[in-house]
């Protein structure tokens, strides 16, 4: 184990944020933010998964990031669509407008959130609704962010009340990505190029956010470390 690092499980994971989030009004906001292939979405469903079994029904649904991609129309319009994934391919301002209206809007009513679709490789308006959920985990590469990174995201973290970043070794976020992009349709080499050529550039940026983060963890077997 890294010298200084505590392992933890994914049940003692949720328990902080359940015991945090009952102690406020309204939803609680937990973001979760890394590098592209870093695992982030496993880990927030697997956050969301522990929060409704303990206590027993739906208090915590998860709202990714990547439902505010750019269709692919848009990018193309563009000229933009061989550098989508990058901050700039994103609706970062509609992505701040929806997470401030669930944290306004009261229990009950219903908030649309859009998903992401990695076989049309496509955002799916409303693939979510959010109604009685009290805990919201949103989870993306840009959510600390500043502007300095990319224009609109500073806005992201005055609506997080908890932050943590997920940090994996480079290598094996190139492996993990090439393999995604494989698997996505594109031959092995114009995997290899998408990943060098704008993937990497991604993470590098990412990785400055790091400091930023309430929690640094890393995956270790079925739990993950705290460092």
């Amino acid at each position: 184990m890294t010298r200084g690092s505590v392992e933890t499980s994914l049940a003692e994971l949720a328990s902080r944020i359940r015991q945090r989030a009952d102690g406020q009004a309204g939803r609680f906001v937990l973001g979760i933010a890394g590098p592209p292939g870093a695992g982030k979405s496993t880990l927030a469903r697997g956050v969301r998964d522990e929060l409704n079994l303990a206590a027993g029904t739906a208090i915590a649904e998860v709202a990714p990031m990547d439902g505010f991609h750019l269709t692919n129309a848009q990018l193309r319009a563009l000229g933009e669509l061989a550098r989508k994934g990058e901050p700039d391919t994103f609706d970062a301002a509609g992505y701040v407008d929806r997470l401030r209206e669930l944290r306004e809007t009261p229990l009950g009513q219903p908030v649309p959130w859009p998903t992401y679709d990695r076989e049309i490789h496509e955002p799916v308006p409303g693939g979510v609704i959010f109604d009685r959920q009290r805990i919201i985990v949103t989870e993306g590469n840009y959510l600390l962010l500043d502007d300095h990174g990319a224009p609109g995201w500073s806005a992201v973290r005055p609506l997080l009340d908890a932050t943590w970043y997920l940090d994996v070794p480079r290598p094996v976020i190139e492996q993990r990505l090439v393999r995604r992009h494989i698997r996505g349709g594109r031959s092995p080499e114009a995997a290899r190029t998408k990943v060098a050529e704008s993937d990497l550039l991604n993470a590098r940026l990412v990785e400055g956010t790091r400091p930023s983060a309430d929690l640094v963890l890393r995956k270790f077997g079925r739990a993950y470390r705290i460092v």
